[in-house]
């Protein structure tokens, strides 16, 4: 069993930033569950552009409010608490928070915790054994 709280990830390998985004990584590929669980923040007034070539990535927003758009069919979502998107189908798509929004991320194949955002907006697929 593992329990584990996101405040004692703060300031270790496994909480990761960028200029629009922080990310605590609360489960990953070392853990050997088959899955990997991030919690997002990303920042008001921002924009990321992301494309998972090699993940499938479910988001479940906690809080905030902001516009998702699909980059490959110019479709836009409102993205809220208690709202769910699926990228099922690895579509190259941009999040604009409107409000500081906290997410939680689930990946699979599972991230390694040292996946970072290429030019293309795309985490390489890295490997890790359980355990490592």
């Amino acid at each position: 069993m593992i329990v584990r709280s996101i405040d004692d990830l703060d300031g270790t390998d496994r909480d990761v930033a960028a200029d629009t985004w922080r990310s605590r990584r609360i489960v990953l590929a070392k853990e050997g569950v088959g899955f990997s669980v991030h919690e997002t923040v990303m920042y008001a007034g921002t924009e990321t552009s992301m494309w998972y070539a090699n993940h499938i990535e479910a988001v479940f927003c906690t809080q905030g409010e902001g516009e998702l758009t699909n980059d490959e069919t110019g479709e836009t979502h409102l993205i809220r608490a208690g709202t769910l998107y699926l990228l099922d189908g690895h579509e190259r798509h941009t999040m604009r928070p409107k409000t500081d929004i906290r997410m939680v991320c689930v990946f699979n194949p599972p991230c390694t915790g040292r996946e970072t955002h290429d030019e293309n907006g795309v985490y390489p697929l890295l490997r890790e054994e359980a355990g490592a």
